[in-house]
């Protein structure tokens, strides 16, 4: 079987503040926009590409997991401490200003500018 995933469209607010902060995390480029949307591709060439919704619609928050290597973890971690914004151990934000090892490895949960709910983990789960 060769099913991959290609891209996903990710609605947001701003398109140009939600990609440049995802890229700025991540160590990614921002691509070329694209009609409404705006890329970010990751290493494995699935791009996410963020749409601008208009003043009477709203985000449906989602979920997106990355996983990194620990140096792109603690890169992406010292981009999120010093914009500060909140981060979490775990998907219940019970454990905020924390990180997690899970799995022998280190994850963190935050949200996007348009209230996405990012996740940056070095191991797959159950890895």
């Amino acid at each position: 079987m060769s099913v991959e995933l290609n891209h996903t469209i990710i609605n947001c607010r701003d398109r140009q503040s939600s990609a440049e902060f995802l890229a700025a995390v991540l160590g990614l480029e921002v691509g070329t926009a694209w009609g409404p949307f705006l890329p970010v591709a990751t290493a494995n060439g699935v791009t996410l590409d963020f749409a601008t919704v208009g003043p009477e619609e709203s985000v449906t928050p989602q979920h997106y997991a990355f996983l990194v290597s620990e140096e792109e973890f603690d890169a992406g971690f010292a981009q999120i401490q010093k914009a500060g914004v909140t981060y979490f151990a775990d998907p219940g934000r019970k454990h905020p200003g924390e990180i997690n090892h899970n799995d022998g490895g280190r994850g963190v949960y935050f949200l996007d500018p348009s209230g996405h709910y990012l996740e940056m983990i070095t191991r797959p789960y159950g890895g």
